[in-house]
């Protein structure tokens, strides 16, 4: 990952901790100077490796690692500033992960879209059991977007993001429907 940068010294060169005999010595020092021309850059990587793991500073092909260490999704290649944001956020959507909310930013996110999700779900609390239970005993999902142009490209890419997000066992439906509130296209899965 990491590359020999031209002209870094070291901050500590080797060749000053030889003995007197061989601190004099024209070869050991070409020698010492070569080693440190190659472990220069590993001094400066643990100067700093605190910055390695902050997705804002780390280098570009580190964030993309960092992703994968933290489950991020989305495009391993995604442009810099936004697969930063990503690789930021992605332990706080695991924290909501399967939720209506967690859900609709995983599509803005993929999609640069808001999300209407509809849910079947609900919960209540009684201090007597046998209650009313909100809701439908069916669990359905419904995510509706709204775009002027849809596209074959955004509806498997929302199909895409949805598979990926929802819990496993209920069932979705994809509305696409025109900003003005027309007639929906997209259908069940």
């Amino acid at each position: 990952m990491r590359a020999a940068v031209e002209g870094l010294a070291t901050p500590d060169p080797l060749g000053r901790r030889l003995p007197a005999v061989y601190a004099a010595d024209d070869l050991a020092q070409r020698l010492t100077g070569a080693y440190d021309q190659v472990i220069a850059p590993v001094h400066v990587t643990l100067d700093s490796l605190w910055a390695y793991f902050d997705p804002a500073l780390a280098p570009p092909d580190f964030v993309d690692w960092l992703g994968g260490w933290v489950a991020a999704g989305g495009p391993p290649d995604g442009a810099g500033d936004g697969r930063r944001r990503v690789v930021a956020g992605a332990v706080a959507r695991h924290r909501v992960r399967g939720t209506a909310a967690a859900l609709a930013e995983e599509v803005r996110l993929a999609t640069g879209l808001a999300a209407e999700i509809v849910e079947s779900g609900g919960t209540t609390w009684s201090a007597t059991p046998g209650g009313e239970l909100p809701g439908s005993p069916e669990p359905a999902l419904t995510v509706r977007i709204r775009v002027a142009e849809p596209g074959p490209a955004l509806a498997a890419r929302l199909r895409a993001v949805i598979e990926a997000n929802r819990p496993a066992h209920v069932p979705y439906t994809v509305e696409v429907l025109p900003p003005d509130g027309g007639a929906a296209t997209g259908g069940a899965r």
